[in-house]
């Protein structure tokens, strides 16, 4: 994701760029295709709304700067309330074609196994950085190879979905068509339902990890058992909690807990269990979670995983232009810096893209204002951040400089409006002066 966004922004700059791919001729786990910016966790960018939510902000910037990622993932997007999800697989075709049929990119296919001494360079290896090149980064850095585990969550077939049991609902009715406020897929349980359910989830088998590995988690993907291990209530207040929603089977009745189902695809076959990560092993996935009502008979498509996932002492290495201090030629963009998400990654080659571009025909940037979201993010990656505790962070705007509070104090509302309104205006003063070719993507 990280990779083709900074690739494009470098080829409509005019530099000339070759993409590093190593799939399809080196696997990972999770990837099924040899496709650039190819989703494998979930097809959600999270919130679109660019008034009251950073991740949207974080598209409001990234479509002002011509953003592939973002472009693509409009032209590709599926129902989903308030929120911007996109139908995968097309997402990643129209991406990978964008940018071989661009004249200054080529894509070349083999794994990069090293950090070049020649040459200017974006590593944007993701979340499953391979491990020759872990090692040689590890060398280069001299820190050692900073990792946490990472979940997936399970996928299952639509049709295989109870609808006498579960209904179709966004929550609050959030969205502007009522094909986006039927995005998702509701399953109900009651007291009794939810403690068997929480007593089997922890009891299930789970992956174990190999000796002498510690599982470090970020808090944004935490596996479900893991939540559930925090507190038996962790799950109703967190990713099962039952507001917003009413069961029309039963409408006089408050369900006690809610499972949502997220469409996974544009043709509404598949449906991603929403925030059901998990590290549970296969057959004790299938178990418990046909223990909730509405999936008793459930097929699934994927079921969950977690793999090692590796980013950076960001704070400590790179510069405040995303370069490796002890190797300048060389800048580093998305999760592998430590931001986390889809939205996240691509932001950071985005900026990278441009960044490269402006040290390369001579031009001079002002630093990205931390009023931003973009800038917001780079500056906690490259300094912001505490170094002793570093570790993965969406955008949020607790990331942000305080906004004045004039006239007294602002409600979250008026606070978070104020965020957006100072950061689109700083935003669009900086890529007046960033270098760029003038129109979005076709």
């Amino acid at each position: 994701m990280a990779g083709s966004e900074a690739a494009w922004q470098a080829a409509r700059a005019g530099l000339r760029v070759v993409i590093h791919e190593m799939r399809p001729h080196v696997g990972t786990f999770a990837h099924r295709t040899g496709n650039l910016a190819e989703m494998v966790c979930s097809n959600s960018f999270r919130s679109d709304d660019d008034e009251q939510n950073a991740v949207g902000l974080l598209h409001w910037e990234m479509r002002a700067a011509g953003g592939l990622v973002m472009a693509m993932a409009d032209r590709h997007k599926l129902p989903a309330g308030g929120a911007l999800a996109v139908d995968r697989d097309p997402f990643s075709e129209a991406v990978t074609e964008a940018l071989r049929s661009h004249p200054n990119v080529r894509v070349s296919h083999e794994e990069v196994t090293d950090l070049p001494s020649e040459g200017n360079w974006i590593f944007a290896t993701g979340p499953l950085t391979s491990p020759a090149l872990a090692e040689a980064i590890s060398a280069a850095t001299g820190t050692g190879q900073l990792a946490f585990f990472d979940a997936i969550a399970p996928i299952v077939y639509a049709e295989t979905v109870d609808m006498g049991i579960a209904w179709r609902q966004s929550r609050y009715d959030k969205g502007e068509t009522q094909e986006e406020r039927t995005a998702y897929l509701n399953c109900p349980m009651d007291k009794g339902q939810y403690e068997a359910f929480i007593d089997a989830l922890l009891a299930a088998d789970k992956t174990e990890f190999h000796e002498g590995e510690t599982a470090t988690y970020f808090d944004g993907c935490l596996p479900i058992e893991v939540m559930a291990e925090r507190g038996r209530e962790t799950l109703r207040f967190g990713p099962m909690k039952p507001i917003g929603l009413t069961n029309p089977h039963a409408p006089g009745q408050k369900p006690y807990a809610v499972v949502q189902l997220r469409r996974d695809n544009k043709l509404g076959t598949l449906y991603n269990i929403v925030g059901f990560q998990t590290k549970m092993k296969y057959g004790a996935q299938t178990e418990v979670f046909r223990m909730i009502p509405g999936l008793q008979d459930a097929s699934f498509a994927r079921l969950g995983g977690i793999h090692r996932n590796t980013f950076l002492h960001s704070p400590v290495l790179l510069d405040a232009e995303m370069r490796l201090k002890a190797r300048p030629n060389i800048r580093f963009a998305g999760q592998i810096t430590g931001v986390e998400g889809y939205v996240e990654s691509a932001a950071m080659g985005l900026l990278a893209g441009r960044l490269a571009a402006a040290e390369l025909t001579g031009a001079v940037l002002p630093p990205v204002p931390d009023t931003t979201a973009t800038g917001a993010l780079v500056t906690h990656i490259t300094g912001g951040a505490e170094a002793k505790t570093f570790q993965p962070m969406n955008v949020n705007f607790g990331l942000f400089p305080p906004v004045d509070a004039k006239g007294g104090r602002r409600g979250r509302k008026d606070r978070y409006k104020a965020y957006t309104d100072r950061a689109k205006a700083d935003w669009q003063g900086w890529l007046a002066v960033a270098p760029a070719a003038a129109e979005a993507p076709a």
